[in-house]
């Protein structure tokens, strides 16, 4: 240990994606290569000699205790934990969950020393993975608030990779065996039905770890709520969601020295007639078990809507991924200008 190949796909993920800002702590850890890795990993990240780094990524991540704030962080997996190596501009940020966050070492912060916290998720506290609509991102839950992450890879690969090498481990794991299951008669077998939670598909590991995926139903309600927006519930069959992704939006902003832009994290919502603009909350939904009362906002809350008909271009910038789109758009809003031109050219 490591295979060659192990270091080579290891050194190949290793890369921040271009349009997000690190510390410098993490642009060192982004320039280390094969072995230099594998070596930074066992000597200050692993907890225990034996663990096997299996696995890395670069990803935005939201923590349940810190809903509104979007991090950067290299997440590496071993065959014992989850490693999120964080920012440590996240700490200072948000001062007031200094309960969450240990500031023992904020005596560093004026030297030349780079530092970065590291938040740890031991596998054998690992419970469910909830995986997003298409893939695009995915939550990981431990037994309380403050291990509960999700990871906003924005990426159905760099998911998919993630979560085939999180099975591979877990199956390398001892646990107890599941008691088996006692015979349920028939009251209890069909009176329990009426929970009220709608029930997703469901793959409990081996090591019983429970991965959850999305089903019909959570698409069915996400176009009953882009049709309300729109007001067609009338025809609610007729409409399909073409494209869900999750993107940001570029706001500029003018009077710095040099023309800096900020990116917002939105959801795109597609549909045959309009582009729709949405904020979403992918850290609280679903409902972790010991949540005592419903989330303070929406799972989904409209920012911006825009017919397709009103769209006169689009504009393409020349760099690699992620592409930059610009819509434009008429300046006319909620306008049928045909109806307007027949009323009062062409009839009586």
């Amino acid at each position: 240990y490591p295979s060659e190949f192990l270091m080579q796909k290891i050194t190949e993920d290793n890369q921040i994606p271009v349009h997000l800002h690190v510390s410098v702590s993490l642009q060192y850890v982004a320039g280390l290569k094969g072995r230099a890795l594998v070596e930074f990993f066992h000597s200050n990240i692993a907890e225990v000699e034996n663990e096997e780094l299996r696995h890395l990524m670069w990803s935005s991540v939201l923590f349940y205790k810190t809903p509104n704030m979007e991090v950067m962080a290299c997440v590496l997996l071993s065959t014992k934990a989850i490693y999120f190596l964080l920012d440590d501009s996240f700490i200072h940020a948000d001062e007031h969950q200094s309960d969450f966050w240990n500031k023992e070492n904020s005596d560093c912060e004026n030297s030349s020393f780079h530092l970065s916290c590291c938040f740890v998720l031991k596998l054998n506290d690992l419970q469910s993975v909830n995986v997003g609509l298409f893939d695009q991102y995915f939550r990981i839950t431990g037994h309380s608030a403050e291990q509960i992450v999700t990871c906003l890879t924005r990426d159905s690969y760099n998911t998919h990779t993630f979560i085939q090498q999180l099975m591979a481990v877990l199956s390398l794991l001892a646990r107890t065996p599941s008691p088996e299951p006692v015979d349920k008669d028939f009251y209890s077998e069909f009176g329990s039905k009426n929970t009220g939670k709608m029930e997703n598909y469901e793959l409990i590991h081996s090591s019983r770890v429970k991965f959850i995926y999305p089903n019909e139903e959570e698409i069915g309600d996400l176009a009953f709520l882009v049709a309300e927006k729109m007001d067609v519930l009338t025809n609610l069959p007729s409409l399909n969601i073409l494209l869900y992704v999750l993107a940001f939006q570029v706001n500029h902003v003018e009077g710095s020295t040099q023309n800096t832009s900020s990116l917002q994290p939105k959801t795109l919502i597609l549909t045959s007639s309009d582009l729709f603009l949405f904020d979403e909350d992918y850290i609280s939904y679903p409902l972790p078990e010991f949540a005592k009362e419903p989330p303070q906002r929406d799972k989904y809350q409209l920012t911006d809507g825009r017919r397709i008909r009103d769209l006169d271009r689009v504009l393409m910038g020349y760099q690699t991924y992620p592409q930059a789109l610009t819509f434009v758009f008429d300046d006319v809003q909620n306008q049928d200008l045909m109806q307007n031109l027949t009323l009062d050219h062409f009839g009586e």
